[in-house]
């Protein structure tokens, strides 16, 4: 893990200020327990990790990525995956789309057509572009890559359902929160929009998210 992003202490006295609802949540999490949102620097560890992921429960796909970790001798890269048939990949849990999407990410890494160097130089918008090109990476999935591998500062991925289901808990809307609103609040929360997600998704999992 890398050190906490720098701007998170001055992103929490800038939410604070900017929202009576935020700045309690903020509160309730400062506790020393508390785990902020840190990177593993390593991409292709969490692309992979986002497909295995996708449209299963989170207790499911920590079963299946364990059984995906011990198939790649507990090292999880490109040259590694490569080398693991379709068949072995495929009886760690994971559906034939999965399996060909991870497979793909390893051949892209390898014959460098992908190359995640270039992300950090990238808007966010153009990062989001440049991952959503790879097979089984939609939005979200780029989105999450953007937040916890480059720990952008400013992603409000409206995608996802535990963010929806967050807001809708701590500002007494309906679930789904109306579009209007969510927009409302990505604007309020600009430029750290990440923090504020952060400590949402904090309000209604007590396991801080890791990918």
């Amino acid at each position: 893990m890398t050190k906490v992003p720098k701007y998170w202490n001055k992103a929490k006295k800038y939410l604070s200020k900017k929202d009576k609802i935020m700045a309690k949540l903020i509160k309730n999490y400062q506790s020393p327990s508390e785990t902020i949102l840190t990177s593993r620097g390593d991409i292709f560890f969490s692309l992979c990790k986002s497909i295995i992921g996708q449209q299963i429960s989170v207790a499911a796909a920590n079963s299946v990525f364990l059984r995906f970790k011990k198939k790649c001798n507990n090292k999880i890269n490109a040259k590694n995956v490569s080398k693991i048939t379709f068949s072995n990949l495929k009886k760690c849990g994971l559906s034939r789309q999965k399996v060909l999407g991870i497979k793909s990410l390893a051949e892209q890494i390898l014959n460098k057509s992908f190359n995640p160097k270039l992300i950090s130089k990238m808007s966010d918008e153009d990062a989001i572009n440049y991952l959503s090109k790879l097979r089984q990476i939609g939005k979200w999935s780029a989105e999450m890559i953007l937040l916890f591998t480059y720990n952008r500062p400013n992603i409000w991925p409206v995608q996802d359902i535990g963010l929806l289901r967050a807001i809708s808990k701590n500002y007494k809307k309906k679930y789904l929160p109306p579009d209007r609103f969510v927009i409302l609040l990505s604007k309020r929360f600009t430029p750290y929009c990440s923090v504020a997600t952060w400590y949402l998704w904090r309000s209604i999992d007590p396991e801080p998210i890791q990918y």
